[in-house]
This record gives C-alpha cells, structure tokens and sequence, in this order.
C-alpha cells in the first residue's frame, strides 16, 4: 500500500523515499526480487541482502531478528540513498538467487554502490550484531594523520595503502575514501593529509601500496586519482593478492566464489616452494584468475586432505587441483617451473583430460577424417587392473556454518 501511494505522488524517481518511508513505518526490511533488485543496489551506498528460503527455520528465526536491525538502522540513518536492508525470497526470485549462487539458506550478502563484496556476514545473528556491523560498513576506514611520523606503526605484515593529499575534501581523496570502503577488508587504509605529506607530493596527491613483509618493493600508483575504474582496479589488483593462502578461518569463504582451487600444501618453514609457486603462477597462469583460485595451505594444519589424496606430510611438498568432483595432483612438484608445465595441468583441468587420463579413457579424436582399415575400437583388458575414480573433493564438503542449510543438508 506504501509502495503504490507514494509511487502516485512523487513518481517513480523517487523510489530511495519509497525506500525509508516503508522502513520509518516499521514494515521491516525492503522486499527485492528482479524487478527492482539492481536499482535497489545501484542507487544505495551499502545494500544487504538476506537470501533466505521460506522453509529454511533458520530463516524463519532471522526473518524478525533482520526486520528488526532494518528498523534500527533507518531510525539512525534516515537519509535515503546511505543504506538499505533487503530480503530476497530465494525460491520467488529464484534468477535473482541463482545470479549470485545461493546455496545456503539464510545467506548475507553486502553491496557497496552497486557492487558485490567478496565476504558473506558471518556474525552473529542478532539484530544488534547485524545493526553493528552496518554502521561498521559505512564508517569511515581510513586511518589519517596529519604528518608522516604516523606511519611508523604500520604492521609491516599487512597490505597497507598509504594515501597522501593536499586535502580530504579533495576529488582525489573523496575517491580514495570509496574504493577503500571497497576493500576495507583486503588492505589497511592511511592517509596522511596537509603539509605534513607535502614532500610525498611532489607530482601531486599520491597513493603508494605497501606489501607485507617486505622492506623495499613498494608500488606507486602512476594513473590519476579521479579515473575511478582505473584506480579501483589497481587497488584490487594490490589488495586481493594473485595466491592466497587457505586457513580453517576463510576455507569456506573460498569455496563458495565456486572457482575450483589449485592448492600448494607446503610445510611452513617451506618458504622457497612458495615463492616459486608464486612466480609461476604469475608467469604461467595470470589469465586465468578469473577461473582459478591460487591458494597455499599448511600442509600440518591440512593434513587430512593430504590422507584424502593418499599422501601424508612425509610427502610435502604437493601441488594439487580441487574442482568440486575431484583432486588431481599435479605430477612432479619439481617440473613446477618447466615453462608451460603449470599451465597445461590447468588446461587439462578445463578440457576434461585430467578426469580421462585418470580413467585411462582415449583423449578425443582431433582428426576429422576416420582411420582407414575399418579399425574397430580396442576391447579394454579384463585382466587389467581396474582404475578406481580419482579422490573426491575435500573443500566442497567442508561443514557449512551451524546457522544455515545447504542444499545437501536441507529436511524437505
């Protein structure tokens, strides 16, 4: 009813009052699906969404709890277009819920002007946790100082970007602020602002990124600061490394971005294999970070994976692919930097020879004309040995969070 009266008097532009009006009036969270879910998002400085499944009980027992932090939060920011709590019905907006591979029931999701964060909430699941961590996602993250003593503190074991600028009311500065709310979770922000940053400003308002544990390698930003698609990812590019290592802390965050994991379980004072695996990936597999996760793991900490695979921590270290079926180990970790080894392990991965090699089936015929002769295809040996399948997934089955069904644990 709030929808329609207000839509009649002001028109559909001003849905953000829609918006507040439906939240001030204690209706709760706003109701998406794909009529106005992306407009929701785009026109909204932080957007979180609930995904929740109507026969899910715990998405029964989040529903008021969410309705209720919907209502805090509106009370303390009343302004439209700051921030908006929604709720998607995952079976009634179902392309809306695949969009975004919803497979656990409730799943929360946040939006910063328009775009995805890499991180579900995990928090508790009370309304002021949630109220809590919304005011968190629009506070502001950067920790500023007016000269450069301040940056002697900075944890030499973070990703830290250094920012430094005439002013914060600057365009430049202004952008800077966004992209770190952006990625408040990958970098550390600073800023030191005024004359005390005047000699880091030789050319201009600056930006320099800093990675972890190492004293010299830092990364200047040579684009400008008002080219926001250029900056954004060029911070994405320094805050989201290219490898990453897996804990029991983020091994599920991991496998729901549903990207299959080539992994290098490593014992930890192992720090050559690393860096090895590093630069071949780098060198050998750059195109396809959009289709693989580069992880290492502690193959101590890991070790039933490696039981899983028929190997132990005698055998570290060990390089091997999950795709969500199976595991495939990469043949001999020694080959790991023979130019072009790496990079076809992934291109049998995408191609299905890993899967018919391990069954010992033929790789398909490339040529198009038949072998003459009337040759009919080999009868396999019954008295060979029977290859068994390769092991099966070990992260796709990791327990999921307490608070939520997945589809493999669902009661219909």
């Amino acid at each position: 009813m709030v929808n329609s009266v207000v839509t009649r008097l002001f028109g559909v532009g001003s849905l953000l009052m829609v918006f507040s009006i439906q939240l001030v009036s204690g209706q709760g969270a706003i109701v998406l699906d794909r009529r106005n879910f992306d407009r929701v998002i785009t026109n909204n400085e932080v957007v979180f969404v609930n995904f929740y499944a109507s026969w899910c009980r715990f998405s029964q027992a989040l529903n008021p709890v969410y309705d209720t932090a919907a209502e805090n939060l509106v009370r303390e920011f009343p302004q439209p277009g700051k921030i908006v709590l929604g709720k998607v019905d995952s079976e009634g907006a179902r392309d809306v819920a695949e969009k975004y591979k919803i497979s656990k029931y409730p799943t929360l999701k946040l939006f910063r002007n328009g775009k995805l964060l890499r991180r579900e909430y995990r928090g508790p699941r009370t309304a002021d946790a949630i109220t809590e961590f919304i005011k968190e996602q629009v506070s502001e993250n950067i920790i500023k100082f007016q000269d450069m003593d301040g940056l002697d503190d900075v944890d030499p074991k973070k990703r830290n970007m250094l920012g430094y600028f005439t002013s914060d009311t600057s365009e430049e500065y202004k952008l800077y602020s966004k992209i770190a709310g952006q990625l408040r979770d990958d970098c550390v922000w600073y800023a030191v602002v005024g004359e005390g940053s005047k000699k880091m400003r030789q050319g201009g308002d600056n930006v320099v990124f800093k990675p972890p544990l190492k004293k010299h390698g830092e990364m200047i930003y040579s684009g400008s600061l008002r080219n926001e698609a250029l900056f954004q990812q060029w911070s994405l590019d320094k805050c989201i490394p290219l490898v990453r290592e897996i804990s029991f802390d983020n091994a599920e965050e991991l496998t729901e971005e549903g990207l299959p994991f080539l992994i290098l379980f490593h014992h930890p004072e192992d720090t050559a294999t690393c860096e090895a695996f590093h630069t071949e990936v780098a060198k050998q597999l750059i195109h396809e970070k959009n289709n693989v996760n580069f992880l290492t793991a502690d193959g101590l900490q890991f070790a039933h994976p490696l039981h899983h695979l028929g190997k132990s921590v005698k055998d570290l270290p060990l390089l091997a692919i999950d795709s969500f079926r199976h595991m495939y180990i990469f043949p001999d970790i020694k080959e790991l930097n023979v130019p072009g080894k790496l990079r076809r392990f992934i291109e049998d991965l995408h191609n299905g020879s890993l899967h018919r090699r391990f069954h010992g089936q033929p790789e398909p015929e490339t040529d198009s004309v038949p072998p003459s002769g009337g040759d009919q295809p080999k009868v396999a040996d019954s008295k060979a040995p029977q290859i068994t399948s390769p092991p099966e997934t070990v992260f796709q089955k990791l327990a999921p969070n307490e608070q939520r069904y997945t589809f493999k644990r669902d009661e219909l």
